[in-house]
Protein backbone atom coordinates (compact mmCIF):
# COMPACT_ATOMS: atom_id res chain seq x y z
CA UNK A 1 0.00 0.00 0.00
CA UNK A 2 0.79 3.72 -0.64
CA UNK A 3 0.79 5.72 2.54
CA UNK A 4 -0.06 5.55 5.93
CA UNK A 5 -3.92 6.51 6.25
CA UNK A 6 -4.55 10.17 8.13
CA UNK A 7 -8.34 10.16 9.66
CA UNK A 8 -10.63 12.95 10.76
CA UNK A 9 -12.88 12.08 13.84
CA UNK A 10 -16.79 13.08 13.34
CA UNK A 11 -17.30 11.20 16.37
CA UNK A 12 -16.16 8.79 19.35
CA UNK A 13 -14.57 6.37 17.50
CA UNK A 14 -9.96 6.62 17.63
CA UNK A 15 -8.20 6.94 20.93
CA UNK A 16 -5.10 5.13 20.34
CA UNK A 17 -4.29 2.23 22.57
CA UNK A 18 -0.50 0.84 22.35
CA UNK A 19 -0.25 2.08 18.26
CA UNK A 20 -3.67 1.00 17.56
CA UNK A 21 -7.02 2.90 17.17
CA UNK A 22 -9.05 2.23 19.92
CA UNK A 23 -13.39 2.12 19.35
CA UNK A 24 -15.31 0.89 22.45
CA UNK A 25 -19.22 0.86 22.67
CA UNK A 26 -20.44 3.38 25.35
CA UNK A 27 -23.49 4.58 24.09
CA UNK A 28 -26.08 4.13 21.62
CA UNK A 29 -24.72 5.71 18.99
CA UNK A 30 -22.39 4.52 16.06
CA UNK A 31 -18.70 5.58 15.84
CA UNK A 32 -17.21 6.87 13.15
CA UNK A 33 -13.28 7.80 11.74
CA UNK A 34 -13.31 9.21 8.41
CA UNK A 35 -10.32 10.05 5.93
CA UNK A 36 -9.95 13.69 5.58
CA UNK A 37 -10.62 12.83 1.58
CA UNK A 38 -13.12 11.71 -0.15
CA UNK A 39 -12.33 8.72 -3.07
CA UNK A 40 -14.02 6.55 -5.34
CA UNK A 41 -11.56 3.66 -6.38
CA UNK A 42 -8.85 2.25 -3.57
CA UNK A 43 -7.67 -0.36 -2.06
CA UNK A 44 -6.90 -0.67 1.70
CA UNK A 45 -5.02 -2.77 4.25
CA UNK A 46 -6.05 -2.91 7.78
CA UNK A 47 -5.81 -5.19 10.60
CA UNK A 48 -8.27 -5.69 13.03
CA UNK A 49 -8.66 -7.67 16.61
CA UNK A 50 -11.79 -7.88 18.43
CA UNK A 51 -11.84 -7.28 21.96
CA UNK A 52 -15.60 -8.57 22.80
CA UNK A 53 -18.85 -9.35 20.65
CA UNK A 54 -19.78 -6.79 18.21
CA UNK A 55 -19.13 -5.58 14.74
CA UNK A 56 -17.86 -2.92 12.88
CA UNK A 57 -17.11 -2.01 9.12
CA UNK A 58 -14.89 -0.41 7.02
CA UNK A 59 -17.43 2.43 4.98
CA UNK A 60 -17.04 3.41 1.54
CA UNK A 61 -18.15 5.99 -0.86
CA UNK A 62 -19.49 8.11 2.29
CA UNK A 63 -20.85 11.06 3.59
CA UNK A 64 -22.25 12.52 6.57
CA UNK A 65 -25.03 14.86 7.07
CA UNK A 66 -23.44 17.91 8.01
CA UNK A 67 -22.39 18.55 11.68
CA UNK A 68 -23.14 15.06 12.63
CA UNK A 69 -21.95 11.35 12.44
CA UNK A 70 -24.97 9.99 10.49
CA UNK A 71 -24.23 8.70 7.65
CA UNK A 72 -26.42 10.09 4.25
CA UNK A 73 -24.64 7.76 1.92
CA UNK A 74 -22.13 4.98 1.17
CA UNK A 75 -21.69 1.36 1.95
CA UNK A 76 -19.38 -0.73 4.72
CA UNK A 77 -17.35 -3.99 4.24
CA UNK A 78 -18.73 -5.86 7.29
CA UNK A 79 -16.63 -6.70 10.24
CA UNK A 80 -17.58 -9.01 12.70
CA UNK A 81 -16.73 -10.12 15.90
CA UNK A 82 -19.50 -12.63 15.96
CA UNK A 83 -19.44 -15.63 13.69
CA UNK A 84 -23.20 -14.69 12.87
CA UNK A 85 -24.43 -15.74 9.36
CA UNK A 86 -26.30 -12.46 9.32
CA UNK A 87 -23.10 -10.12 10.06
CA UNK A 88 -20.66 -11.66 7.89
CA UNK A 89 -17.31 -10.14 7.72
CA UNK A 90 -16.68 -9.23 4.19
CA UNK A 91 -20.43 -8.91 3.62
CA UNK A 92 -21.39 -5.57 1.99
CA UNK A 93 -24.35 -3.28 3.35
CA UNK A 94 -25.74 -0.11 3.13
CA UNK A 95 -26.95 2.78 0.32
CA UNK A 96 -30.12 2.07 1.70
CA UNK A 97 -30.37 -1.61 0.30
CA UNK A 98 -29.65 -3.61 2.97
CA UNK A 99 -27.36 -6.59 2.51
CA UNK A 100 -26.15 -6.49 -1.22
CA UNK A 101 -23.79 -9.51 -1.06
CA UNK A 102 -22.41 -12.03 1.34
CA UNK A 103 -19.77 -14.38 1.45
CA UNK A 104 -20.15 -17.87 1.91
CA UNK A 105 -20.68 -18.58 5.98
CA UNK A 106 -17.88 -21.38 5.87
CA UNK A 107 -15.95 -18.72 4.87
CA UNK A 108 -16.39 -17.24 8.07
CA UNK A 109 -14.16 -19.67 9.87
CA UNK A 110 -10.93 -17.72 8.84
CA UNK A 111 -11.70 -14.70 11.21
CA UNK A 112 -9.41 -14.75 14.34
CA UNK A 113 -11.66 -14.07 16.85
CA UNK A 114 -9.03 -13.77 19.60
CA UNK A 115 -5.84 -12.15 17.44
CA UNK A 116 -5.42 -9.53 14.90
CA UNK A 117 -6.66 -10.38 11.72
CA UNK A 118 -5.49 -8.88 7.90
CA UNK A 119 -8.31 -7.37 5.99
CA UNK A 120 -7.95 -6.03 2.67
CA UNK A 121 -10.85 -4.17 1.10
CA UNK A 122 -10.68 -2.77 -2.81
CA UNK A 123 -13.14 -1.24 -4.56
CA UNK A 124 -12.75 -0.72 -8.40
CA UNK A 125 -15.79 1.22 -10.32
CA UNK A 126 -18.89 -0.70 -9.38
CA UNK A 127 -16.20 -4.13 -8.15
CA UNK A 128 -15.88 -4.51 -4.94
CA UNK A 129 -13.77 -7.17 -3.16
CA UNK A 130 -12.31 -8.71 0.11
CA UNK A 131 -10.01 -10.34 1.33
CA UNK A 132 -9.41 -12.02 5.07
CA UNK A 133 -6.35 -13.74 6.55
CA UNK A 134 -5.58 -14.22 2.54
CA UNK A 135 -9.12 -15.22 1.94
CA UNK A 136 -10.57 -13.78 -0.83
CA UNK A 137 -14.14 -13.39 0.80
CA UNK A 138 -16.33 -11.50 -1.99
CA UNK A 139 -15.45 -10.24 -5.54
CA UNK A 140 -19.45 -8.41 -6.49
CA UNK A 141 -19.70 -6.17 -9.20
CA UNK A 142 -22.75 -4.38 -8.34
CA UNK A 143 -25.24 -3.83 -10.80
CA UNK A 144 -26.76 -0.59 -9.05
CA UNK A 145 -24.45 1.43 -7.50
CA UNK A 146 -26.09 4.16 -5.64
CA UNK A 147 -22.64 6.14 -4.17
CA UNK A 148 -19.68 6.50 -6.94
CA UNK A 149 -17.62 9.45 -4.53
CA UNK A 150 -17.34 9.54 -1.02
CA UNK A 151 -14.88 9.15 2.41
CA UNK A 152 -13.86 5.71 4.32
CA UNK A 153 -14.29 5.53 7.66
CA UNK A 154 -14.01 2.91 10.22
CA UNK A 155 -17.40 2.26 11.98
CA UNK A 156 -18.49 1.11 15.61
CA UNK A 157 -21.86 -0.18 15.22
CA UNK A 158 -24.43 0.71 17.53
CA UNK A 159 -26.06 0.08 21.07
CA UNK A 160 -23.24 0.05 23.42
CA UNK A 161 -21.35 -2.89 22.26
CA UNK A 162 -18.69 -3.53 20.30
CA UNK A 163 -15.01 -3.59 20.91
CA UNK A 164 -12.01 -3.27 18.45
CA UNK A 165 -8.67 -2.47 17.60
CA UNK A 166 -7.41 -0.93 14.58
CA UNK A 167 -3.70 -1.02 13.49
CA UNK A 168 -1.03 -0.80 10.13
CA UNK A 169 -4.16 0.93 8.05
CA UNK A 170 -2.84 1.57 4.72
CA UNK A 171 -4.44 3.11 1.26
CA UNK A 172 -3.80 3.55 -2.42
CA UNK A 173 -5.84 5.61 -4.12
CA UNK A 174 -6.79 4.01 -7.76
CA UNK A 175 -9.06 6.71 -8.10
CA UNK A 176 -9.15 8.25 -12.22
CA UNK A 177 -10.36 12.00 -11.44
Amino acid sequence: MDRPVQWQRPDRLGPRQNGAIHGQGVTKKYGYLRTGKKYVDFEMSVRFKCLERGNSGVFFHTDFKPGTADVSQGLQFEVSCELRWDQPTGGIYGDGRNWIVWPPFELQRVVRLTDWNDYIVKVDGRRYTAWLNGVKLVDFTDPNPRSFDGYIALQLHSGGEGNMLFKDLYLRDLSKR
